[in-house]
């Protein structure tokens, strides 16, 4: 099997979408020697903040000297981001071999896997193979029902912003999601919550007091900021200065939570000192979360898909776009709560150019071109590729201004693409 006909076999259409449960990647790595049994996890679940948690998480475990695995959900740039080991993606040649040791086994099953539970069977095997120290593990959707949710109890259980997403799958309340979030806890783990609403988290301190899990409260209070531009914050950590490559006050938070995390693996005995917590954050890279992609003309790309990233986004703008006349690149899924999204940040944008992400679950340029000027009266042109909407976007906008790309992280790569690649005038 090639890397190509690995590709193709993942993305075959005879795979489900999203069906929440358990049974099939159980049986699926039944099947496979349960190769998850007896490794070391972090399991992070979420709303928003997943990844910028997970990717810091690596840089600081990899440099403490450990074999750290990463699985994240989705990718920007390549699909083989999704599965990392000490920041460094899975090669061609090992995702064709062990997707080929997966297919007899998937084919069989009579209520077939899911993409998504494709991908998680292939990130574990790799793990495993690989003999990694720890894996830290984003869940895709949800947390009880996430095909993530096949490993026994992690070290640690980490709980970022939850808010209203997927409420179709995970209940349309932030307590229900939070409850089906909650099923990642099992006896035996520690649990780290990043500060959410008072009834979030009277969920996730229930369940754990029900299961006897200490749980630490992330406490961004002790970060304190010192200074931020676009290239990066200051934060004051006790004594000691912490250099923060990610943008917007959203991520001192989540550093928050890294620390508390660190905090409970040393609790339960891993080694992880101060220099390699500094270290790692200081070189922690996550594309496309609010990334300066350039300076002539300023350039930021941010992945913002639901409401609460908008909240985020907003504060960064206006921490690091003030002034500014903003040309904003933009696309959605027609499944997210796109209106909430836009509401939020209309006043951001003099214009808007509309592109269609690469998904089949995407709104198309054109009809959000149309709802968007329906809704507010800034110039809008629908764009026939991010290419293009970025070459019409450097075009237009003033030396002063700014251009904005978000809405979709399955667009972030293809305006990445062409920003860092397009010849400029």
């Amino acid at each position: 099997m090639t890397y190509q006909e690995a590709l193709d076999f993942i993305g075959a259409v005879s795979w489900k979408g999203s069906v929440p449960g358990l049974s099939r990647i159980t049986e699926l790595m039944h099947r496979l020697g349960d190769p998850q049994l007896g490794k070391k996890f972090i399991h992070i679940v979420g709303t928003n903040g997943k990844g910028s948690t997970a990717a810091m998480l690596s840089s600081i475990l990899t440099r403490a000297g450990y074999k750290t695995g990463l699985f994240i959900s989705p990718w920007v740039i390549d699909f083989r981001e999704r599965m990392q080991i000490n920041n460094r993606m899975i090669s061609e040649e090992a995702l064709a071999d062990i997707t080929e040791h997966i297919r007899p086994h998937a084919v069989k099953m009579d209520d077939a896997p899911t993409e998504f539970e494709l991908i998680t069977a292939i990130g574990l095997c790799w793990f495993a193979r690989e003999e990694c120290d720890i894996v830290i593990l984003e869940a895709g959707m949800g947390g009880e029902f996430d095909a993530t949710n096949v490993i026994p109890a992690p070290e640690v259980a980490v709980f970022t912003n939850i808010g209203l997403d997927h409420t179709e799958f995970l209940g349309a309340t932030v307590e229900a999601i939070a409850a089906t979030k909650s099923g990642i806890l099992k006896p035996g783990c520690d649990a780290v919550l990043y500060p959410n609403q008072s009834s979030v988290e009277a969920v996730i301190r229930g369940r754990c007091e029900k299961l006897g899990i200490p749980l630490t409260h992330a406490e961004p209070e002790r970060l304190i900021p010192l200074s931020c531009d676009l290239s990066g914050q200051r934060l004051q950590w006790g004594e000691r200065e912490i250099r923060l490559p990610l943008l917007g006050d959203h991520q001192r938070y989540n550093t928050s939570v890294v620390l508390g995390v660190v905090s409970a693996l040393r609790r339960r005995g891993w080694r992880v000192p101060d220099e390699a917590v500094l270290d790692g954050i200081a070189h922690t890279a996550w594309p496309g979360r609010f990334e300066l992609l350039s300076r002539d003309p300023l350039f930021v790309l941010d992945g913002g898909h639901n409401p609460q990233c908008m909240d985020a986004l907003l504060s960064a703008a206006e921490t690091y776009l003030s002034g500014r006349r903003l040309t904003v690149i933009t696309g959605v899924l027609a499944d997210k709560d796109y209106a909430s999204m836009y509401d939020r940040t209309f006043s951001l944008a003099d214009r808007f150019f509309t592109v269609t992400p690469p998904s089949p679950r995407a709104l198309s340029a054109e009809d959000l071109a149309a709802w968007l000027c329906a809704r507010c009266d800034k110039p809008v042109e629908a764009c026939p590729s991010a290419s293009e909407a970025v070459r019409r976007a450097i075009a237009v906008t003033p030396k002063d201004g700014a251009i904005l790309a978000y809405g979709s992280l399955y667009l972030a790569s293809d305006v990445r693409k062409a920003a860092l690649t397009l010849p400029r005038a």
